[in-house]
């Protein structure tokens, strides 16, 4: 039953993709880096070497994370870094070959980073989705040429929480002589990760999306994969990546990496359980309403919903107002509303594109907070559509049978009336 009780908090927070809140061990961890510790670690003295020491335990932890080996992984920024750092490299040491594969629903960082590669004079690829959001390796293996230089597939999408083989395209690629990146920030702590068992070249991760801090991310390198260095400095990182260390973030990285490990567990059973939850209600008792994206293979923590006859913009406005921080993929600029172009490559029509949100929960989120959610957000819908002068026309012509297939139900669950008013 709904519950009638707000969470304790002063809000509830259902935005995890996008970052999440330090974790007080990971807090208490980087500390003594902020006042005592707080030497150079590249100094030959003791004092900055027995800094040195911590980064080393803490590259140890993020690289048990995913099973490397320290020696693997150097530190980065952010996973905006490590993205352009792998293609970069590939591309760098690689300097016959012009040509880099991609997919059309990549997080920016990569998007981004590959439109201005085509400036430059490259050839990208951006690789179509299925209406599920997955892909088709067959496509895959006919898009790879003599020339590519790498392929980039992400692990895990960030609005759709639609999980990628990348297993499958690690193999497809070795098979054909093609480095492999894999963009995994969105996967630690819900979904294992194994570089040795996925046989990936290079994979992206970023700490603030398991519970540490902003500026901190990492590379992982695999062993005697070639590498051009993408920020030019000093020696550290073992001359991999220049620039003094963010000794405090590093070791709240560590810290956080390990604490992924041991609640991935729960992130599998008690997160899904309440993501489940809030799908299965509202879209069972919101008319009109859809999952956007595979059923699985998902994240445990995400969902991405529309709700015909909404603007999502509207829609998150009116949550904030009773502090819900939830997101959408689209993007409010000059007064119109620019779809999410993961939607967009998933050929969602624009109606349902801009009406949706996306829900992503955490290791935090309560069930007071799933049933603070589901008092407000059907009543919210009802409202907006009864605000819309043109819902109700659109209704008219809108059919009301449902195509129970099986395909149609693994890509879109979607909520009908049993009649029209």
């Amino acid at each position: 039953m709904v519950g009638e009780e707000r969470t304790e908090r002063s809000f509830i927070y259902l935005d995890n993709n996008a970052t999440t809140k330090v974790a007080p061990e990971v807090v208490e961890a980087m500390l003594p880096f902020l006042t005592e510790l707080w030497g150079n670690p590249s100094s030959v003295y003791r004092f900055g070497r027995e800094v040195g020491k911590h980064i080393e335990a803490a590259r140890e932890k993020v690289a048990a994370l995913i099973n490397a080996t320290p020696e693997e992984v150097i530190f980065t920024s952010c996973g905006t870094e490590s993205n352009n750092s792998a293609i970069e490299s590939a591309l760098r040491t690689n300097p016959d070959k012009r040509h880099v594969i991609t997919t059309a629903v990549e997080h920016s960082a990569n998007i981004n980073f590959c439109k201005a590669l085509r400036k430059q004079g490259y050839e990208v690829t951006f690789l179509p989705v299925e209406a599920d959001g997955s892909i088709d390796l067959h496509l895959l293996e006919e898009t790879i040429r003599p020339d590519t230089a790498i392929v980039s597939v992400m692990t895990a999408n960030n609005e759709t929480g639609v999980i990628f083989p990348i297993a499958e395209v690690a193999a497809l690629c070795r098979s054909l002589g093609v480095p492999c990146h894999t963009d995994a920030v969105q996967a630690p702590g819900k979904i294992p990760i194994d570089v040795r068992a996925t046989g990936v070249d290079f994979l992206s991760l970023s700490a603030h999306k398991l519970h540490a801090p902003k500026g901190i991310g990492a590379l992982f390198i695999k062993r005697n994969t070639p590498y051009a260095p993408y920020v030019i400095g000093g020696h550290q990182e073992k001359g991999r990546r220049g620039g003094t260390e963010n000794v405090a973030n590093m070791v709240a990285f560590g810290k956080a990496a390990e604490l992924a490990l041991q609640n991935q567990p729960e992130e599998n059973r008690r997160v899904r359980a309440l993501r489940d939850q809030i799908e299965h209600h509202l879209l069972t008792t919101i008319p009109y309403s859809s999952r956007n994206g595979a059923r699985e293979p998902r994240l445990p923590t995400t969902t991405n919903l529309s709700f015909e006859g909404v603007e999502a913009e509207t829609l998150l406005f009116q949550l904030d107002q009773l502090g819900i921080c939830v997101s959408s993929g689209s993007a409010c600029t000059s007064g119109s509303v620019k779809p999410s172009h993961v939607l967009t490559a998933m050929d969602v029509p624009l109606e349902r594109a801009r009406s949706s949100i996306r829900l992503s929960l955490g290791i935090d989120n309560t069930q007071a907070d799933v049933d603070y959610l589901l008092q407000h957000l059907p009543r919210l819908v009802a409202e907006l559509r009864s605000a819309n002068p043109q819902w109700e026309e659109h209704l008219r012509h809108k059919p009301i049978r449902l195509d129970t297939t099986t395909k149609h139900e693994d890509r879109h669950s979607v909520a009908l009336p049993t009649h029209r008013n």
